[in-house]
């Protein structure tokens, strides 16, 4: 099994004629991923590698049943994006556009709620279900592996390289899900950690965390009172300069609050394994596993 994306999957692009759009509905494709359709303004008619183009979402959803939106467009048009979605009964939006301004996430984040739609991201590398053959994102598709290993993760970069490191260990992966790295997003580490508990498929979970905000302290609270399941974590930035701002935007030290040591702190009392460097986690993850006695 896996979270929140499989094989029901039917994925629209918005921005598909764009080179970035075009590039990643191309490798989802090519993974396993049934991409219908695409959106651009003023395009509609035309096709995409014989992907079809239409002019907006709500046309897209009529036409091919699309569930899963892709938003690649400029990040001034992210909000109305992903609000178009929505309205369209898109009911999981992945967005990977970066630069989007705060006050929009906060105004769009609410109607989203209201609407039953879950985002991931802003800023972020998406979601990919290799058992699946399920991927909505910019992951590199060849390093994956079906297997056991949930993988959630503030850092883009680094959540693929957790998955390769998993890989390279014998590691499957159930479902990798970045969940971005702004101040404001759509889907937070709590909100993973509740899929992966309940998904009966997924046997540990890698956590990578990154300095500032609170998200991973209110993780390692939920870790402790609800997950069952072998946690292996990192934290990014311990080596930052005190003051100085690294980063995403999230990754912000303010009043003594949001540094590593809280967080490697909060979370080793949790009763997670931290690895001071990230190659270490298939490493560390491997061990856990042998030492439990769990197959992933």
């Amino acid at each position: 099994m896996a979270i929140l994306l499989d094989r029901s999957c039917r994925l629209v692009v918005q921005g598909i004629t764009g080179r970035e759009g075009s590039f990643h509905a191309r490798v989802s494709r090519e993974f396993g991923t049934n991409v219908v359709a695409g959106v651009t303004p003023g395009r509609g008619g035309s096709d995409v590698e014989g992907v079809p183009v239409f002019n907006t979402v709500e046309q897209a959803v009529r036409e091919t049943g699309a569930n899963t939106s892709l938003v690649s467009v400029p990040a001034a048009g992210v909000a109305d994006a992903i609000l178009e979605a929505a309205d369209a009964g898109i009911r999981l939006i992945v967005c990977i556009a970066d630069g989007v301004p705060t006050l929009d996430m906060v105004k769009v984040k609410p109607y989203l709620a209201k609407r039953g739609a879950r985002l991931i991201g802003p800023n972020c590398p998406g979601v990919t279900s290799p058992g699946e053959r399920a991927r909505v994102g910019i992951m590199p598709t060849y390093m994956f592996r079906p297997g056991g290993v949930g993988v959630v993760s503030r850092s883009g970069t680094l959540t693929y390289e957790a998955v390769a490191l998993l890989t390279e260990h014998g590691l499957g992966q159930s479902t990798a899900v970045g969940i971005g790295g702004d101040p404001v997003n759509g889907t937070n580490f709590i909100e993973v950690l509740t899929m992966f508990e309940a998904d009966p498929e997924t046997k540990a979970i890698v956590l990578v965390g990154e300095i500032g905000g609170t998200a991973e302290e209110d993780a390692a609270a939920f870790i402790k009172a609800h997950v069952t399941k072998p946690v292996v974590a990192f934290i990014a930035g311990r080596s930052a300069p005190p003051g100085r701002r690294m980063g995403h935007a999230g990754a912000i030290i303010s009043g003594g609050t949001g540094t590593a040591e809280s967080k490697v702190a909060a979370l080793e009392d949790a009763g997670a394994v931290v690895v001071e460097t990230h190659v270490k986690l298939g490493e560390a993850m491997a061990s856990l596993l042998r030492e439990r006695g769990i197959s992933a």
